[in-house]
C-alpha cells in the first residue's frame, strides 16, 4: 500500500509560517500514529508569480490534479496590487478551485468554549456554536458570462450575470444532505427566490434533490438576507446551510465573526471522486495572507492546522484522528495558550506561531 499524497502551497505573507507548523503536526501523525503521508511542496500566488510570472505555474496545477488532497496557505499581498488582473496572486487560487472542479465549499463556524467572549455577540448566543456552510464554489455571479466593463451609449456599465444549471445546484444540494447526514440531519438552503429567477431554480431544485433521495433530512428555506439577520440573531438553530456562491462568500464571513478570530477557522473545497474514491480537495484557512505581520512569528496557526484536521476527516477517512486533533486544539485554548489575535482586555503575554504549534503537538502527545 502506498502512503496518501499531500500537495502543499504555502503561499504568501504568513502562510510559510502557519504551514511549518502544520508540519509539525503532520510529523507527529506519522511517528506516533503510522499516518505517513507522501508530501511534495510547490508555489501558489505571488511567490509563484515571482518565479515563473504566473501565479500557478501548469505543473503545480498537474500536481494538485493528481493529489489525493492540496493543503494551501495563503496568497497575496500589497506588493502585487498594481498587477494585472489575470496574474494577481488570487487568481492561482482560483484556478485551481475552478480546473479541479472544487464545487463544494465547507466552511465550518465552531465557537470554542474558551473564546465565547471574544465574539461580538454575547456568549449565551454563541458558546457551543457549531454549523457547516455548504457554498457552491465553482459558478454563479462570479463565473457567469457575460461579464464585464462595457460602454453603452456615453458611460460605463459593469456587468456580471448570476447563471445556474439544475445539475450544479444538485450536485452541491447532494453535498449538503450527505454532510447534514454525518451531523445532526438538517439542511437550510438559503436563496433570493423573491427576487431571482436563479433563486426560484435554487430552490425547486434542492426540494426536489431532498425529496426524491434525502427524505430523512429536515430541510428548510430561507431568504438569504433573512439567513444573515437570523445568523446574528439565533446562530444555533441551524445546522448545515448551502447557498450559492454569492451568498455563501456573505454569509460564511458573516458566520465567521461569530467565533471571535479569523485565525480559528479552516476550510475544505471538494469535488467530485477521483478513481480511488477520494474526492479533489483543496484545504486552506479562511484567513489572507496577513502581510502585516508576516515574519513576525505572531500569526495564529490554528485554522491552518484545522484545515489538516478537515483532510484527514472528509479525505482520508481518519475521523477518529481528526476529532483527536481538533480536541487538542480546544485543550490548549482552555488552558489559557493564546496567540496575539486571541489576547482579551485583560492582557497578557501572548505566545509565537511556532509555540502555538509545539503547544497543539504537546496536546496530541497527552492524548495517547
Amino acid at each position: 500500500m502506498t502512503n496518501p499524497s499531500l500537495l502543499i502551497l504555502a503561499g504568501d505573507g504568513i502562510g510559510p509560517e502557519v504551514m511549518a507548523e502544520v508540519k509539525k503536526v503532520i510529523g507527529w501523525y506519522g511517528s506516533r500514529r503510522g499516518l505517513n503521508f507522501d508530501i511534495s511542496e510547490d508555489l501558489v500566488g505571488g511567490c509563484a508569480y515571482d518565479k515563473h510570472g504566473t501565479p500557478l505555474h501548469d505543473d503545480t496545477m498537474a500536481k494538485a490534479q493528481a493529489a489525493d488532497a492540496v493543503l494551501l496557505g495563503a496568497v497575496g499581498g500589497p506588493k502585487y496590487d498594481n498587477l494585472d488582473f489575470s496574474v494577481k496572486p488570487e487568481r492561482g487560487l482560483l484556478r485551481l478551485r475552478k480546473e479541479m472542479d472544487l464545487f463544494s465549499n465547507l466552511r465550518p463556524a465552531q465557537c470554542f468554549d474558551a473564546l465565547a467572549d471574544f465574539s461580538s455577540l454575547k456568549r449565551e448566543v454563541v458558546a457551543g456554536l457549531d454549523i457547516m456552510i455548504v457554498r457552491e464554489l465553482t459558478s454563479g455571479v462570479y463565473f457567469g458570462e457575460p461579464r464585464g466593463i462595457f460602454v453603452e451609449g456615453n458611460e460605463r456599465v459593469g456587468i456580471n450575470t448570476q447563471r445556474y444549471t439544475e445539475s450544479e445546484i444538485a450536485r452541491v444540494a447532494r453535498s449538503a444532505f450527505e454532510l447534514a447526514r454525518r451531523r445532526n440531519n438538517k439542511v437550510c438552503s438559503m436563496e433570493k427566490a423573491n427576487v431571482m429567477e436563479s433563486g426560484i431554480l435554487w430552490r425547486e431544485v434542492v426540494q426536489k434533490v431532498h425529496d426524491e433521495e434525502y427524505p430523512d433530512v429536515a430541510l428548510s428555506h430561507m431568504y438569504a438576507d433573512a439567513g444573515a439577520m437570523q445568523l446574528c440573531r439565533w446562530p444555533k438553530q441551524f445546522d448545515v446551510i448551502v447557498t450559492d456562491n454569492l451568498f455563501g462568500d456573505l454569509l460564511s464571513d458573516c458566520a465567521a465573526m461569530l467565533t471571535g478570530s479569523l485565525g480559528m477557522l479552516p476550510s475544505a473545497s471538494l469535488g467530485a471522486p477521483m478513481a480511488n474514491g477520494r474526492p479533489k480537495a483543496l484545504y486552506e484557512p479562511v484567513h489572507g495572507s496577513a502581510p502585516d505581520i508576516a515574519g513576525q512569528g505572531k500569526a495564529n496557526p490554528i485554522a491552518c492546522i484545522l484545515s489538516f484536521a478537515m483532510a484527514l476527516r472528509y479525505s482520508f477517512d481518519q475521523g477518529a484522528e481528526a476529532d483527536r486533533l481538533e480536541k487538542a486544539v480546544e485543550k490548549v485554548l482552555a488552558d489559557g495558550a493564546r496567540t496575539a489575535d486571541l489576547m482579551g482586555p485583560e492582557g497578557g503575554t501572548p505566545i509565537s506561531t511556532s509555540q502555538m504549534g509545539d503547544t497543539i503537538v504537546a496536546a496530541l502527545e497527552a492524548s495517547l
